[in-house]
């Protein structure tokens, strides 16, 4: 995939960003920063964002944050990036007595922590900070590695710390600089001269590299972010060709290059544990295609592993459509990887959207360039990620199963739908800051949550949480929608936030949770619910779900329900509010 330089970045930066999505970035940073405001604007550019920068004066880490007057607090950022260079705590590290050393990590740890906290007080951001790039001063050599005195390791533990602090605020996220370094290597990364005439310690070949990583952090707290992989299989998933070769043949397991295969194999399970999606599609007779999963005692993944399997002899654009639908997500979230040039350059040019790296021809470095491409970043992960192939098989199930019935209303009712709905949980919250930040097309008014905001809105007696989930026949799809509604006043109820997973979608949920709305607003004392659509280029499909449900249009994106006055709709789907 193409890589961008400096100068190209700077370019990009003097375009016409007008009709892009805008956001504020405030850099602030004990070293010089210019360049790297110029380069996350450029990257900006090249991701379809518009951000304002606000690139604090030099060494102001301290003015900016502890004064309550500062720029950076008029400002209002919607991300604040904070970058202490190693290169200048290593001064601050000379200079402390010797026998205080050992608690240089602890008490830079605490000032960090002080300025999260700080910030958190005054804003409603996210924060992006830098972790610390390793520099061995040599004064110890390896010996280093067993003095906690030594700045070797109180760099490695100040990373330690910082991730363990980072773990407990959840509007706080690492940019992992040290392992930029670790990959391009230190004289890649640093410029010793350029430091040294104008304190940037990043050079400017390897400012591209990290633009792209916080840019990468922002589109995942945005909820644009990789959901599936769809994978080839033939010299893609194994050495040769399965149904040429034989299944004995191909190359997969621990000798030669069938390691670099299994390898690559592993990597995949591990992101179908975390919870992305992956699915198969090959030309390939399926049986054949199948074999390899189900017979050979070196494969790492397993049809179980599988979500979808596509197998046979129709062109692969039309295929990956169809997977697509299937598993319903946008095709901007979906990763194809497949080691022959012309099938790769087919998809591209016909489904634009879709994210197709070019492998090198050397399977050995599959691994090592997908990695590099950094395509599956994450700002959250619950519990229930690890679920998600199942919940994605069984909606193949329920697709092969709607095509036996002549009436789909027939068909919902034969999946025996039933609802569980309550107040947000705290064992809820992870996956509830999730859905906020993956959802985009059915979502009213995209406002995204941090865990941190959804745990205090569902501690609010301001706010009203409804949390829904659904299970049929074929299985539990686990939490697909939330609502959260703010008291107006005594009379009305205002729906903050309504999203769902698109996996439920003209299955009647939709009725269900409106109808819940209602219900629980009538509950609770309330004469009026109010409902707002807010377009965005990805959620055009709900403009009308409001008047669909039964609720006025009064103008301005705004829609009303008078409780006494509204119609419940109609459902296949059976369940009840929980009692608090």
């Amino acid at each position: 995939m193409e890589k961008n330089s400096f100068v190209q970045l700077k370019k990009n930066s003097k375009k016409n960003m007008d009709d892009f999505a805008k956001y504020k970035i405030a850099v602030l940073g004990n070293c010089s920063t210019q360049h790297l405001s110029t380069a996350l604007k450029g990257y900006g550019y090249k991701e379809n964002y518009n951000f304002e920068l606000f690139d604090a004066d030099y060494n102001q880490i301290d003015g900016e944050i502890f004064d309550d007057n500062s720029n950076l607090y008029k400002f209002k950022p919607n991300y604040i990036v904070i970058y202490i260079c190693a290169e200048k705590l290593y001064e601050d590290f000379v200079k402390t007595d010797i026998s205080l050393r050992d608690k240089f990590a602890d008490n830079i740890i605490n000032k960090i922590n002080n300025y999260w906290q700080i910030i958190n007080s005054r804003l409603d951001t996210n924060i992006l900070q830098f972790n610390f790039i390793e520099m061995d001063d040599k004064v110890f050599g390896n010996f280093s590695n067993k003095l906690p005195n030594s700045y070797i390791y109180q760099i490695r533990k100040l990373n330690y710390l910082l991730m363990e602090l980072s773990s407990k605020v959840k509007n706080a996220f690492i940019i992992d600089l040290n392992n930029i370094q670790n990959t391009y290597g230190r004289n890649e990364f640093y410029d010793s001269k350029l430091y040294y005439i104008a304190k940037m310690p990043i050079s400017t070949n390897m400012l591209p590299e990290v633009a792209k990583q916080v840019v990468d952090i922002i589109k995942s707290l945005n909820g644009r972010f990789k959901k599936c992989v769809i994978l080839d299989l033939d010299n893609t998933l194994w050495g040769g060709v399965i149904g040429d070769d034989g299944i004995k043949s191909i190359q997969i397991g621990e000798l030669g290059l069938g390691h670099a295969f299994s390898d690559f194999q592993v990597w995949l399970k591990e992101l179908k544990n975390r919870g992305i999606i992956l699915a198969v599609c090959s030309k390939n007779n399926e049986d054949i295609a199948k074999e390899p999963f189900e017979n050979h005692p070196e494969m790492v993944l397993r049809l179980d592993d599988i979500s979808m399997f596509v197998a046979n002899w129709e062109d692969k654009a039309s295929n990956i459509k169809h997977i697509q639908e299937t598993i319903n997500i946008g095709m901007d979230s979906i990763v194809f990887i497949d080691d022959n040039p012309f099938e790769r350059n087919l998809v591209r040019s016909i489904i634009p959207d879709i994210t197709v790296p070019e492998l090198p021809e050397d399977p050995a470095e599959y691994l090592t360039y997908l990695k590099s491409l950094n395509l599956f970043e994450t700002t959250s992960y619950s519990e229930n990620d690890k679920d998600r192939t199942k919940q994605y098989q069984a909606e193949v199930g329920r697709e092969s199963m709607k095509n036996s019935f002549n009436d789909f209303n027939d068909y919902l009712k034969s999946l025996d739908m039933v609802a569980t709905v309550h107040k947000f949980s705290e064992f809820e919250i992870p996956r509830l800051s999730q859905l906020t930040q993956r959802s985009n097309q059915f979502n009213l008014r995209t406002i995204r949550y941090t865990e941190a905001e959804i745990e205090a809105i569902s501690n609010d007696n301001n706010y009203i949480t409804l949390s829904f989930s659904l299970k049929d026949k074929f299985g539990d799809y686990g939490l697909i929608s939330l609502v959260i509604m703010k008291k107006i006043d005594a009379n009305s109820l205002f729906i903050d936030s309504w999203l769902m997973s698109c996996r439920v979608l003209k299955r009647g949920m939709e009725e269900f949770i409106i109808n819940s709305v209602v219900e629980k607003a009538k509950e609770n004392g309330f004469s009026k619910v109010i409902g707002e659509y807010i377009k965005t280029p990805k959620n055009s499909m709900v403009e009308h779900m409001y008047s669909k449900l039964g609720f006025k249009d009064v103008g301005d994106g705004k829609f009303e329900a008078i409780i006494d006055d509204f119609k419940y709709n109609k459902t296949n789907i059976k369940g009840d509010i929980e009692n608090e």
